[in-house]
């Protein structure tokens, strides 16, 4: 491999989230006498957190009125249930081990708010072995914007052209060609509901984990 450092998105790449993201979103619909939403009806919403669960959980956006408070709530429920269900995706684990073993770095790069990636990434016991963790308010900008990837860049003192990012979701491959990496986008992640893989613009598109030891 050619690259010095891989970077990975977090839900939906790095951590099946959707068990406990999902799982938060139902408590909040019992609260309003909703009935709960399957998973399989959840996962493609994860990758967009907070924005993506109450669309699909009550049909809002950031720009109506309720979503705040809503929202509000929902990342209350969510910290208390961080890491019931999540884990790593289990055939990402050799893969990570591989990295190490080759002197690879491999850090994280998410929107997900700090007061939650954090100690999400410490309860997965992976803190200590990532290069670099940058969360979505790490940075002046989130993704879609380049600056979270230049920043993990930066941290781990490499050229953005040494770093590849691994991502689920097409803010994932906006952010990783504008801050100048290779991209990379994974069919085993959530992928959303608003345009097809195939059409994100990634330089490579992956079904399984192992396949990132192959590229570069």
């Amino acid at each position: 491999m050619s690259f010095k450092a891989i970077l990975f998105d977090l839900d939906g790449t790095l951590a099946d989230t959707a068990p406990d993201m999902g799982g938060a979103l139902n408590s909040l619909r019992r609260e309003y006498g909703l009935e709960p939403l399957p998973m399989a009806a959840l996962r493609p919403h994860t990758s967009a957190g907070t924005r993506g669960m109450l669309r699909v959980g009550f049909g809002l956006s950031p720009a109506d009125k309720a979503y705040g408070p809503l929202a509000e709530r929902y990342l209350d429920i969510y910290a208390e249930r961080l890491c019931v269900d999540t884990r790593i995706f289990a055939d990402l684990e050799p893969v990570l081990s591989s990295l190490e073993a080759r002197g690879t770095l491999w850090g994280v790069v998410t929107n997900k708010p700090r007061r939650f990636t954090e100690p999400l990434l410490d309860a997965l016991k992976v803190s200590a072995r990532s290069a670099c963790i940058v969360s979505g308010d790490s940075a002046k900008r989130p993704k879609p914007a380049p600056d979270p990837l230049i920043l993990a860049a930066q941290k781990i003192s490499l050229a953005v052209t040494d770093c590849l990012y691994v991502g689920d979701d097409l803010r994932d491959i906006e952010a990783g060609s504008a801050a100048g990496m290779k991209t990379v986008a994974v069919r085993w992640g959530y992928l959303g509901v608003d345009s097809p893989i195939e059409s994100w613009g990634a330089d490579w598109i992956i079904d399984e984990p192992a396949q990132l030891l192959e590229l570069g």
